[in-house]
């Protein structure tokens, strides 16, 4: 069980049954009666978000779920295809549960798996990956204007704004949280 005491963005914590990740949280100690914790939460199964407050102090359970590391294959149609890195078994996985994971995975990258209840529910990236530009518009010698930028497709169809100077062909590395470029690899 975890108290309010221990919540924190990116925890998962199980309510009436069901799995849930905290997006936002906030301490509040308002002048009269007892402290309690607004909270944000986001149904892992659904993707549905729910904001529900606490008593401070107050228990709330872990939600019984197993993580495996895998390995993304292809995508199928709507599914999208996993192999199990410990026994090789393979595992199809519906578009919805993934999110926008799919904007940064490519064939080979390590992902960590989420199942409730042997359910496949969701996955987890890296929190950069390195991807190709297929397609940029190229940058003007002389268009030097500070923090200009300009937009460009990834290999996986993403697109995220970048600096003037990246072409077509450039590896870069991106933020799999934000969807934003860092840097160039």
């Amino acid at each position: 069980m975890y108290s309010t005491a221990e919540f924190r963005r990116g925890l998962k914590i199980e309510i009436d049954g069901k799995p849930y990740v905290i997006v936002e949280f906030q301490h509040v100690k308002p002048g009269k009666g007892g402290a309690f914790v607004r909270t944000k939460l986001k149904n892992l199964e659904t993707g549905q978000v729910l904001e529900q407050t606490f008593r401070s102090g107050a228990k709330v359970d872990k939600p019984d779920l197993e993580e495996r590391y895998m390995q993304y294959l292809y995508q199928e149609g709507e599914q999208y295809v996993f192999m199990d890195t410990q026994n090789y078994d393979q595992v199809f996985v519906v578009a919805d549960y993934l999110g926008d994971a799919v904007n940064f995975m490519y064939p080979n990258i390590e992902v960590q798996l989420s199942y409730f209840n042997g359910k496949p529910i969701g996955v987890e990236l890296p929190t950069s990956v390195v991807l190709e530009v297929t397609q940029t518009e190229p940058g003007v010698k002389g268009d030097t204007a500070t923090g200009a930028t300009k937009p460009a497709i990834l290999e996986t169809g993403f697109s995220v704004q970048v600096p003037l100077f990246v072409n077509e062909g450039d590896k870069l590395k991106i933020d799999t949280r934000t969807g934003e470029y860092i840097e160039r690899a």
